[in-house]
């Protein structure tokens, strides 16, 4: 969501599920790891800041109840809630140590995380997965949540003065499987934890203790009937950074804006996304928190815009809130990079074809010069090199920024291999009849060559045994070939030798012959 309506601690949340999905497709970066963990190092203030406000709040609900006997009830209330919070937190805290414990991280001097050893996750995923399905241990913390809110429903019980709250906290802390863009439902630890490194999964946990942080402060408030103030002072806004999009390249200007939010818990009647109505009404239009998903193809690599209009009702009547926002679109990784160094080569002559892309950026502003270099399409070219024994393929890109980027590959020129020759569909060394050699065509055939070259023989030699060697234009033996072929013996070997042929591009090496022995 835009503007203000996304709280600080819902944004890093919704960050941080942005870099779970990005480190699917990409190799794990030291920067990706240490992201994590100031994350988590924000959560951690925040809960600080938070156990403090609560304490103040819990102060003040039995400094009430000892002066008004109708705030006896709601200060029994917080004390319980107080009691449940500070067990599961206590539980949540042991979750954690008990990862670094298991991966064998070590903290850093100054108390921090490992972050960038922490990239495995497979410590929990054996603890608390086999196969697709949850282990004993697993099945433990999932019962372990579950009490908790059932705990602190236990505690509200039936009045309705906390409908609301109730239905906030089971957003808040929504167990439901989990049905992703592509693919079956997964359960909420399959979802949240499974296959993320260990550093993601200990900044989860700490999100949670936040959760149970801010559900006490909420009721908290609610018992001491604070909502009008709650609404108006800056204390419970904070600070959220919009950047101007959602991708920046290494050393690029970081541009945004900062601006004060709060997270409004109003539900959306309709919400219209670059010009397209998006149903409300499907299951999982809105998460657990009450935020609108957004879903959308995206377009071509390169810089994009998505805006729309989010309505709300207010005082009975429509209030349509405009939105903006840009993002980068980049390649998918679908594909390894590979290449033997050694085998950087092209062939004189002939067209290769070559693909050459620059990563983020869009084929219109990707430009790439080499002699004999042709573009044929978005991506596609052909190099068609002709002198000297190298060529060097020049790439340059104009970034989303304005500036330039550049790259360069080496190629080694290599000639056309020499042809082997071919005798009615056969090479090297074979035995035939006479009338099977007066019948046959000589052929020139590039074996093992990847590339579309085909040949034509010109002219070959004829060697028979004892006779003079004979020259013939084309691919079949003429008739002085046939007079010396009828001479020759059982048993000799004649020889279809010095054959010449030719392509309809680069010069053909000499072409290797074919020795026949006779049968008959």
């Amino acid at each position: 969501m835009a503007g203000g309506k996304v709280s600080a601690r819902q944004k890093m949340i919704n960050l941080m599920y942005l870099v779970f999905i990005a480190m699917i497709a990409m190799t794990m970066t030291k920067e990706v790891l240490s992201a994590f963990d100031s994350m988590n190092s924000k959560f951690v203030s925040t809960n600080e800041l938070t156990d403090e406000s609560n304490n103040r709040l819990l102060t003040g609900l039995d400094q009430k109840a000892q002066e008004k006997p109708e705030f006896r009830i709601p200060a029994q209330k917080a004390q319980q809630i107080r009691a449940i919070s500070n067990d599961f937190d206590a539980y949540l805290e042991g979750i954690k140590q008990d990862i670094l414990k298991g991966g064998q991280y070590e903290r850093t001097e100054d108390g921090g995380l490992p972050a960038e050893k922490m990239d495995k996750g497979d410590y929990l995923d054996e603890k608390w997965f086999t196969g697709d399905r949850l282990t004993k241990e697993g099945e433990a913390v999932m019962a372990r949540i579950r009490k908790y809110k059932e705990d602190i429903r236990n505690v509200l019980g039936d009045d309705q003065t906390y409908a609301t709250a109730i239905e906030n906290f089971e957003k808040r802390f929504d167990l439901s499987d989990i049905k992703p863009i592509e693919g079956a439902k997964l359960g909420y630890l399959d979802y949240n934890f499974k296959g993320f490194p260990a550093v993601a999964s200990y900044a989860k946990i700490t999100a949670m203790q936040n959760d149970v942080k801010t559900t006490e402060a909420n009721l908290y408030n609610l018992f001491l009937g604070n909502s009008l103030e709650e609404a108006i002072t800056l204390k419970n806004y904070q600070a959220i950074v919009l950047p101007e999009k959602n991708a920046f390249f290494a050393g690029e200007e970081f541009r945004g804006t900062v601006v004060l939010g709060k997270y409004a818990n109003v539900t959306p009647i309709k919400l219209n996304v670059n010009g397209d109505e998006v149903s409300l009404k499907e299951e999982e239009a809105l998460d657990s928190a009450g935020n609108a998903r957004v879903r959308f193809r995206t377009g071509n690599v390169g810089e994009h815009e998505v805006k729309g209009t989010f309505t709300f009702v207010e005082k009975g009547e429509e209030l349509p809130i405009n939105f903006s926002a840009n993002y980068v679109v980049v390649p998918r990784p679908n594909s390894a990079t590979i290449s033997a160094d050694k085998m950087n080569v092209v062939y004189r002559g002939v067209n290769n074809p070559m693909t050459i892309s620059f990563a983020g950026v869009s084929d219109n502003k990707v430009n790439a010069t080499a002699p004999g270099l042709q573009k044929l399409s978005n991506g596609k070219y052909n190099m068609k090199p002709q002198t000297g024994r190298e060529v060097t393929i020049n790439v340059s890109a104009t970034l989303d920024d304005g500036s330039r980027a550049s790259d360069s590959k080496t190629f080694r020129i290599k000639e056309i291999p020499a042809p082997t020759g071919y005798f009615r569909g056969a090479s090297g060394a074979m035995k035939m009849s006479k009338s099977g050699v007066a019948k046959g065509t000589v052929e020139a055939k590039l074996d093992d060559f990847d590339f579309d070259l085909p040949l034509r023989v010109t002219q070959f030699d004829f060697k028979v045994p004892g006779q003079p060697t004979i020259t013939v234009n084309g691919t079949r033996l003429d008739s002085r070939a046939q007079a010396a072929l009828n001479r020759a013996k059982r048993g000799q070997t004649v020889q279809i030798l010095n054959i010449k042929a030719k392509s309809s591009g680069p010069l053909i090496k000499k072409v290797a012959p074919v020795i026949i022995e006779i049968t008959n």
